[in-house]
Order: C-alpha cells, then structure tokens, then sequence
C-alpha cells in the first residue's frame, strides 16, 4: 500500500519521483461498496484487467459504505483509489483540494425496478408505497431522491423510503413484495439482473419527459440517457432516464507515476474491461473529455491523455 503513515508515505512520494515507471510491482487499495450492488463487480473487474495486462500491478479491492463513505477514506488517506458516484464526486471535485480523477467508470443510468406483474405503470405511481432507495451512502440514492422530487414526490413523506444496508438485499424485497420497486442504475446491475432473472421476470421504470427535464435543469452532474432494449431480460424496448458518470477518484497526494501507470494499463486492458463488465468498455481514459475539467485530473492522467492526443 502507498500511504502507511505521513512519514512513510513521503519516503514513498520521493521513491516514486526518482524510480522508473514501470519499476516494480505497485499495490494499491480500492474501496468499492456494499456486496450486491454495481461498484463492487466494477472493482473486481478492474482489478483483474488491470493485472492481466501488467502482473506487477495489484489493486486490492475493499467493501465500503459507498460514494459518500469513500470519500471521507480519501479524505484520510485510507485507500488510494476509491469508486465515487457522480453525485458525490462533481461537489467533491469543485473544492478543488480534495481528491482527483483517475479514469471514468461508466455512465449510470437509473431505473425503478418493479416486478412484472405489479400494477403500477409510472413514477407517480408509487405513491403510498414502500421503494428500496439503496443504501445509506450510496450516490445512486441521492439520484433516486431528485428523480423522485422531480416526479412531485416528496421522497420522504409521499412514499416509505426503505434504506439498505447492504445493496445485494434489495431484489429479495421487491420479489416477494416488502417493496413495491427498488431504485438502482447501471447496464448489468446486480439488482435489476436479479429481479429480471427471477421467475415471472421484471419490468423497468424511468421518470417522464417533464421530470427528466426538470432534473438535468437543477443539477449539472445529471445527463440525459438511454437504456437500449435488450440491456436486461424481457426489456424489449429502449427507456428513457437520466443518470450520471461514476469515476475512480485518487486520494490527494496519489503519486502522478503511480496514476500514470495504471491509467496506462487500464487503456490496453479496454478488451479484458469488455469482456469482465457490461459497461466495461466505457472505462476508458479518452472518455475523461468534456466529463471533468481538467484541473480535477491526476496529473498522471494529464500526461496520459496528453500523450494519447499527441499519438505518442
């Protein structure tokens, strides 16, 4: 691991600053979230793609509370690399002392979760109900709220929020009904694939035209986007919903040659991302581009994106 304690920590800083790149194996922590939910599968296949390409790289991965947990363990310098939801990673971004960014993780959209036979059509629907948000610290539910306001649902009086503690117990709630939906997000996320594969199948919800306009207009981190049809079993047909990007933050003072190095390894390891994870493919460097301003970037990104442009 890179940060033991301050004293170590600069003997490693100044290690990395005088020792070749590629030299010797280097050992990060990566704090993912609760079991169950889409940040741990993300992590685990980030960690073996990354190491299939370059063996001397180990990224250990580590359970955590979530988006809003992670960045507190940034913060601390507990972990060096922590997966962040754009809800809580943009705010965190803009202060400007805190965390940087690695590589973007994929784009999240977010969707309600309803059993197939469940009569209700629409947002509004919910009203009265009881709807699993996720867990407690999780940008996913911070997400759920606004789509839920912005559907004129006050998310804490107009339905009966049920937080979780961990994100893999949701499925169960809505298949024998102690939830009428679950909100989560994510092509491949564990939740929705659970419902969808369980007997007698899944439907799938996303807020209006008026809701999604209302919600993209109050909060920048937030994005138009589409779930293609066939994304998860029985969906026949595209859904319309927003969502945004997650990203891998470095702690701050994550040395540039370490982030340097395994940015470099995840671009040649785009095929094993694919090949691991539905939304692998988008964990690529290049689509950092008009996400983040380039101030919030390690500067081993920087120099890694500087050197893809100039086709070096």
């Amino acid at each position: 691991m890179i940060h033991p304690t301050r004293r170590t920590g600069l003997a490693l800083l100044a290690a990395f600053a005088v020792s070749p790149v590629r030299a010797g194996v280097l050992r990060v922590t990566l704090a993912t979230a609760t079991p169950g939910g889409g940040f741990p599968a993300f992590g685990v296949a980030f960690a073996a793609s990354v190491h299939a390409v370059e063996p001397d790289l180990v990224i250990e991965t580590r359970p955590s509370g979530g988006s809003a947990e992670n960045l507190r363990l940034l913060s601390r310098g507990e972990v060096d690399l922590a997966l962040v939801q754009g809800a809580y990673a943009y705010p965190a971004l803009d202060r400007g002392d805190g965390p940087t960014v690695l590589v973007p993780m994929y784009a999240t959209p977010g969707l309600f979760v309803l059993r197939a036979d469940s009569p209700l059509q629409s947002i509004a629907d919910l009203r009265g109900k009881p709807v699993a948000l996720g867990t407690h610290n999780s940008g996913l539910t911070v997400m759920g709220r606004a789509v839920l306001a912005a559907s004129g649902l006050d998310p804490e009086q107009d339905i009966r929020p049920i937080l979780l503690d961990h994100a893999g117990d949701g499925p169960a709630m809505v298949l024998d009904g102690r939830v009428a939906a679950l909100w989560g997000g994510g092509i491949g996320w564990p939740g929705f694939v659970a419902v969808a594969k369980a007997p007698g199948g899944a439907r799938f919800i996303g807020p209006s035209e008026e809701a999604m306009a209302k919600v993209v207009a109050k909060d920048p981190a937030l994005r138009r986007l589409t779930v293609p049809a066939g994304s998860f079993p029985g969906q026949d047909s595209p859904i319309a919903t927003v969502g945004s990007w997650s990203f891998i933050l470095a702690r701050p003072g994550f040395p540039p040659d370490a982030a340097y190095r395994i940015v470099s390894a995840l671009a040649k390891a785009n095929a094993e991302m694919r090949s691991r994870h539905p939304q692998g493919g988008e964990s690529d460097p290049r689509e950092l581009d008009g996400l983040v301003p380039p101030a919030a970037l390690n500067e081993g990104t920087r120099r890694y994106l500087a050197e893809a442009r100039a086709g070096r």
